[in-house]
């Protein structure tokens, strides 16, 4: 349903906003290299703009920390909609190393509504690639399920 609506919201490309809310770079790293001529992200559409204003994507990495919660409650407003927000990693997609910590919110989904996590610390610029390319429709989301019988739990609970 999502993909259906990206595809018609965003029919050839993603202009894209990226935002720090307190990450340790790492994520910042790879997003960067996503960009660089060896991945070239602009293959798919994807541009990094320099103003909220014009873009269709808020990615965001980092967890969410108290004295940037306000600032980034601002920055998704300034994005008009349609709009998607998509976490990169670890930290973003949940706090990583510092959730639950005294000056950390948690991760990006406790302040926006998230459409997509990418995850990792840091994520490979593949995976960040991956990510954008399942938002856009191009690629297929790949999630296995697993089914676990009676029988099978019961002997997890026995060991």
């Amino acid at each position: 349903m999502l993909q259906k609506w990206c595809k018609k919201a965003f029919p050839k490309s993603l202009w894209v906003y990226h935002a720090n809310t307190g990450a340790c770079n790492g994520c910042d790293i790879e997003v960067i290299n996503v960009l660089t001529p060896y991945y070239d992200a602009e293959r798919f559409g994807i541009k990094l703009v320099g103003s909220p204003r014009h873009a269709d994507v808020l990615l965001v990495s980092g967890p969410v920390t108290r004295q940037v919660e306000p600032a980034l409650r601002r920055l998704f407003e300034a994005v008009p909609s349609p709009k998607l927000v998509i976490a990169i990693g670890s930290c973003a997609c949940g706090g990583g190393i510092w959730y639950d910590s005294y000056n950390v919110v948690g991760g990006v989904d406790k302040i926006l509504q998230v459409d997509f996590y990418v995850p990792g610390c840091p994520p490979r610029p593949e995976a960040i690639l991956y990510g954008v390319a399942v938002a856009l429709g191009i690629a297929p989301k790949k999630i296995a399920s697993i089914k676990l019988k009676e029988k099978s739990l019961e002997e997890c609970i026995k060991k």
